[in-house]
């Protein structure tokens, strides 16, 4: 990619922003727009289409998180809007109420353990410590600072691992190590100190303090823009699949479902009755789950979700793994570890002298049983 489109990627952006935050001065919308475009400007010039258009889609999700609930809120609002935004998320506040339940300290509830969370992630983060010395760049303005950082924080911590939000991941790693050393109280009454001089300021000395998870937070960003490619081909695949298999109905279904459209809306786009909605969607559940997913590109749909069998055991965990395997009849077992050792449908079905379409049905009933342990 040349500067030519470096430069009309910030052109088109810069006139979106002059239109969203027209009610800011052009020294803010010019730091919000450094902000956006990130300090690695020379990683643009070797993306491809596909990138360039992920780069796009990240761009506006977080200006939008930026408009919605952060830019021109006084801090103490703000700060309330990303403690309710990141306590919403029901994976991580039932895995603190259940550690809360078995703990000792029966005072705290889930927004001070949220609380210390995020201070331990702005302490010892690599990729939220980036960002802090990258804003200090973009503006001088002290507000602004904590505006951008806050939106910075809940992006990060609302990134899809392993099919969770990256905070819970974080939850279980404070945990560890809060059994280990005890827990550090954020005062009650404060906000957690979020961007101060000594921080964004020319000394690094506070940057030195970068975590031991370094190298795993830089995979977890080329994973995160992974994902998203993935994710773009496996819709476009399964929507292309549903128009040729079902109807060209289902492939608009996919589109509104995909934008959050409920059966109501769904039904009055494609001028049909309510009923019909339903039993399409049934249909859609069907062709999508009982035969794209397992059948037509299981391995596309398995690296987007992280439930390979070769990489990520099918998603489990490895207490899940073993009940799984225990679980299965001892042909089902030849087939798994023939499928994880790589060998063809066609291999397997040879050496267990059946049809590849029996090894087909097989390996069906096995991801399910799979899906359903996963969801368990």
């Amino acid at each position: 990619m040349t500067k030519v489109i470096i430069d009309k990627i910030a052109t088109q952006w810069e006139t979106h922003i002059a239109t969203e935050c027209s009610g800011q001065n052009s020294t803010t919308q010019a730091s919000i727009l450094n902000w956006l475009l990130g300090a690695d400007r020379e990683r643009l010039e070797t993306l491809d289409p596909e990138h360039v258009q992920i780069i796009n889609r990240s761009i506006d999700y977080r200006l939008r998180i930026l408009l919605q609930r952060y830019l021109g809120l006084p801090p103490a609002r703000a700060y309330k809007n990303l403690m309710q935004r990141l306590g919403g998320l029901v994976v991580l506040r039932d895995k603190i109420r259940a550690w809360l339940t078995l703990s000792n300290d029966r005072q705290r509830n889930v927004l001070d353990v949220l609380q210390e969370v995020i201070q331990e992630l702005l302490q010892s983060d690599k990729y939220i410590q980036q960002q802090i010395a990258w804003i200090g760049q973009c503006t001088q303005n002290p507000r602004l600072r904590d505006t951008l950082l806050f939106a910075s924080i809940e992006e990060y911590c609302l990134r899809p691992i392993r099919n969770q939000p990256l905070l819970a991941h974080r939850f279980v790693n404070y945990l560890r190590r809060s059994q280990k050393g005890g827990v550090t109280n954020v005062p009650q009454g404060d906000l957690v100190k979020l961007v101060s001089d000594e921080i964004i300021g020319d000394s690094d000395s506070t940057l030195s303090l970068l975590d031991k998870q370094a190298q795993e937070n830089y995979h977890q960003q080329q994973e995160w823009e992974e994902t998203q490619i993935t994710r773009d081909r496996v819709k476009d695949t399964l929507r292309k699949y549903l128009i040729e298999k079902v109807s060209p109905e289902a492939g608009v279904w996919l589109d509104l479902y995909l934008q959050g459209k409920p059966p109501e809306s769904i039904a009055i786009a494609l001028k049909i009755d309510i009923k019909q909605v339903y039993r399409l969607r049934e249909k859609i559940n069907y062709h999508t789950i009982k035969v794209f997913a397992i059948k037509a590109e299981s391995e596309l749909v398995s690296q987007w979700l992280h439930i390979s069998l070769q990489e990520h055991n099918l998603g489990l965990t490895s207490m899940q793994w073993e009940r799984f395997c225990d679980s299965l009849e001892p042909k089902q077992r030849e087939i798994i570890t023939g499928l994880k050792a790589g060998n063809s449908i066609e291999s397997i079905a040879k050496s267990l002298q059946i049809k590849t379409n029996q090894v087909m049905g097989e390996w069906s009933q096995i991801y399910l049983i799979a899906q359903e342990l996963r969801t368990s």
